[in-house]
């Protein structure tokens, strides 16, 4: 059995294709590109032409994602992040009892899993503070590349501002007070995790799964290891909501 599944991304758009529970290939397309170079219109609906995509013969085929444009995907079901994810995390690990931290571009996700099963959930505010673009925004006013930044975090500087766009004001401040490099990274890193911990702080579990692009934030992981008595980085984090779309096809959809 061939599935094919499709994470919508704010940014990038995750496909991953799965023959018989083996991952047989994975792609990143922007997500402007994706409808404009692969997706046409029809019936009210979203179409997205497998053949340009090299996805032929597939038997079924699951979507999740950012916005209502997952729920108008032409021949595709459609399944919600969380569950995506969820099922991502089992597939990756065989984990039955965690917690999944889901940092994305715009929004962050903490799942509690009990026995395969989602028993609690947490979302952030409004804010962008707390995501992935938070991160981005305040590498670009570092001048510094995202992964780099990602690897401090001793004796971070205190950040205060609840807010994203006061952050790069109060980043600036205290560059022209002349803090080094190294303590302006690890205080972005540190200010990121102050405001998932409460998020957390709620859903009591000792393994903590992480998926997202700031899962390869180490200064994160780092401060999360404090908190956990085990720090899970999925190998696959950014390509997870898709992979989990493949394996909610094989065990649900499987006899339909």
């Amino acid at each position: 059995m061939k599935c094919l599944g499709i994470d919508l991304g704010s940014r990038e758009v995750k496909i991953v294709a799965m023959k018989d529970l083996e991952i047989v290939s994975k792609e990143k397309i922007s997500t402007v590109s994706f409808y404009k170079n692969y997706c046409g219109y029809r019936d009210g609906k979203i179409v997205v032409d497998l053949n340009k995509l090299g996805c032929l013969d597939v038997d079924k085929a699951v979507s999740t994602g950012y916005g209502r444009n997952n729920t108008n995907l032409k021949e595709f079901k459609a399944i919600n992040e969380v569950k995506a994810h969820v099922y991502g995390a089992l597939y990756q690990t065989s984990i039955k009892d965690f917690t999944l931290l889901d940092v994305g571009g715009q929004d962050v996700k903490a799942v509690k899993v009990e026995k395969g099963i989602i028993t609690d959930l947490q979302l952030n505010d409004k804010c962008a503070a707390s995501c992935g673009r938070y991160l981005e925004n305040m590498a670009n006013v570092l001048e510094i590349e995202l992964d780099d930044m990602g690897e401090y975090y001793k004796d971070p500087v205190n950040l205060n501002s609840t807010c994203a766009v006061f952050s790069e004001s109060e980043l600036i401040g205290k560059i022209a007070e002349g803090i080094g490099m190294d303590r302006l990274c690890a205080g972005v890193n540190y200010s990121l995790y102050k405001r998932i911990l409460p998020m957390l702080s709620n859903l009591n579990n000792s393994i903590l799964i992480m998926a997202g692009g700031a899962s390869k934030n180490k200064a994160l992981v780092e401060y999360l290891k404090k908190d956990f008595k085990e720090v899970v980085v999925l190998k696959e984090n950014q390509f997870n909501g898709a992979i989990g779309c493949c394996y909610y096809a094989h065990k649900f959809l499987r006899e339909r």
